[in-house]
């Protein structure tokens, strides 16, 4: 009963994010990493502001790996954390520099040896970049598959793991933009618009709500 109640809850984030895509602008593999890790407690649409200007003075990772510090972080101030993200874009290009001789590294572990690169950032690098199937659990992520029941876990890393059990392998890509965008316009962290989601009948964090009187399932 358990698999056809996943199966029928992935059938229908399916119908309803048929060609789901990622929505950080950028135009390499090296503008994608830069952008990922920039996006960590941050928005897309607040990185997406940002990086013109990052990427218009530092324009391959080789002129990153060059750069100041506090010249980073004066342009990527207004994403959050921008003193640890700035020092982690700079570490992490001097790696990618001298270690892969530019190139972004299409290894998991490679990836994660990285500044600024854990399981998350690796997973969406390799999902995006390279089209190696990856789950990667963000906020968004986290947030949606646990109410759907698609997980069960207080963990990323639990998260994750039920993920990739109940979700086919050549559906982890899809999935995982899926997830964020109905996270990010639908399944909101509060007031989360339940009347609007075709997934709510099926939804064990809708349901047991719904019984206890929520009122914020907004139209």
């Amino acid at each position: 009963m358990k698999t056809n109640r996943y199966n029928e809850i992935i059938g229908l984030i399916k119908d309803a994010y048929p060609d789901p895509k990622c929505e950080l602008v950028y135009s390499d593999n090296y503008q994608l990493i830069c952008a990922v890790i920039l996006s960590a407690q941050c928005t897309d649409k607040r990185v997406n502001q940002i990086t013109p200007k990052l990427f218009e003075k530092y324009p391959t990772v080789y002129d990153l790996a060059q750069a100041n510090i506090d010249d980073v972080q004066k342009i990527i101030f207004s994403c959050g954390f921008s003193n640890a993200k700035a020092k982690n874009l700079v570490l992490m290009a001097k790696s990618v520099a001298k270690d892969f001789d530019g190139v972004v590294p299409n290894s998991k572990a490679q990836l994660k040896k990285l500044a600024g690169v854990g399981e998350k950032t690796a997973n969406v690098v390799l999902s995006e970049a390279f089209k190696i199937p990856a789950i990667a659990v963000d906020t968004h992520v986290f947030r949606v598959s646990n109410r759907l029941g698609l997980a069960n876990s207080n963990t990323v890393e639990g998260t994750q793991k039920d993920l990739e059990r109940h979700v086919a392998k050549e559906d982890w890509i899809k999935m995982h933009y899926s997830l964020v965008l109905h996270g990010r316009y639908i399944c909101k962290a509060i007031n989360p618009k339940c009347v609007e989601c075709i997934i709510s009948k099926n939804c064990k964090f809708y349901n047991s709500n719904i019984k206890n009187g929520y009122k914020n399932a907004k139209k």
